[in-house]
C-alpha cells in the first residue's frame, strides 16, 4: 500500500491506481451520470482516502455527489448567504509554499459563536475551500493551513463548528489538506483538542503539526519561502481576506 501512495503529492497516477480509478468510474457513472464530468484526479483522491478500496471509495464518492447537488445547488456559494462569517474576517488566502500549495491563514481568536445556524458556517467553509482549490496551480492538488490560535479563549470555543469543519474537510474535500500548522496554541485549547482528536481520521492526523513558539519562523520557513510567508510571521506578504483574494 505504501508503494501505491508514493509520490501522492504529484499529479501522476500510477498503473495500479489507474486500474482502480477505471473500476470506480465504471460503477459510479452507472449510479450517477453526473460523475462523467469528474476527472480521474478527483476520483483518485476519494480512492486514496479509502486506502484504494474501490467499493468503499465508490460509496464515499456517491455520497459526496449527492451532498454537492443539495448543499451547493448552483455549484458555488455566494457571499450573500454567509454574511456573519465574512464579518468576522478570520480567514485569509495568499502565497504558496515551496511545493506550490496555496496557503490559507485562520485566526482562531476571531471566531465567535452567534445566533445563526451551523449551516452558514459550513457554507462559508465550502466557499473558502472552493476558492482555495481554484487557486491551485497545475500539478497541485493540496493546500496548506496555518491555524493561528493567538488570543484564543473559551469565548472562541465552538465544538459544533470544529466538528462541522472536520466533517466538511474529510467527507467532501478528501486528500486536499497538505499540512496544518497549529501555532500559538494556548494550554486551555488542549482540552478542546482532546475532545476533537478522536474524530480526525488517520490520514488527516499525519498532516497536523503543533509548532513551538520559539521555532515558529524557522519551522514555517522550512516549507514556505520568506517571499510567500505572511508578514505577521516574518515574511513579505500581507494577509488578504479570503473574500478579497
Amino acid at each position: 500500500m505504501e508503494e501505491a501512495r508514493d509520490g501522492e503529492d504529484t499529479m501522476e497516477i500510477n498503473e495500479m491506481e489507474q486500474t482502480k480509478v477505471r473500476l470506480m468510474r465504471a460503477y459510479v457513472e452507472s449510479q450517477d451520470p453526473s460523475s462523467q464530468e469528474v476527472d480521474d484526479l478527483m476520483m483518485r483522491r476519494f480512492l486514496r482516502a479509502r486506502d484504494l478500496d474501490v467499493e468503499k471509495a465508490s460509496a464515499f464518492f456517491l455520497r459526496y455527489l449527492k451532498w454537492r447537488q443539495t448543499f451547493v445547488p448552483n455549484d458555488s456559494i455566494s457571499l450573500s448567504v454567509v454574511p456573519n462569517e465574512v464579518a468576522q474576517n478570520k480567514m485569509f488566502l495568499q502565497g504558496f509554499d515551496k511545493q506550490g500549495r496555496p496557503i490559507t491563514v485562520v485566526l482562531g481568536a476571531r471566531h465567535f459563536k452567534y445566533q445563526g445556524s451551523l449551516a452558514e458556517f459550513k457554507r462559508f467553509l465550502v466557499y473558502a475551500f472552493d476558492k482555495i482549490c481554484a487557486r491551485m496551480p497545475g500539478g497541485q492538488e493540496k493546500f496548506v493551513v496555518i491555524g493561528d490560535l493567538e488570543g484564543w479563549g473559551y469565548s472562541n470555543s465552538d465544538m459544533r463548528a470544529y466538528l462541522g469543519a472536520l466533517s466538511i474537510l474529510q467527507d467532501y474535500y478528501p486528500e486536499r489538506l497538505g499540512k496544518l500548522f497549529i501555532i500559538h496554541a494556548p494550554y486551555i485549547f488542549m482540552a478542546v483538542w482532546k475532545f476533537v482528536y478522536p474524530f480526525i481520521d488517520k490520514n488527516t492526523k499525519k498532516k497536523i503539526v503543533f509548532v513551538e513558539k520559539t521555532k515558529l519562523r524557522s519551522t514555517l520557513l522550512e516549507e514556505i519561502d520568506e517571499s510567500q510567508l505572511p508578514h505577521i510571521y516574518g515574511g513579505k506578504l500581507p494577509l488578504v481576506p479570503i473574500q478579497d483574494s
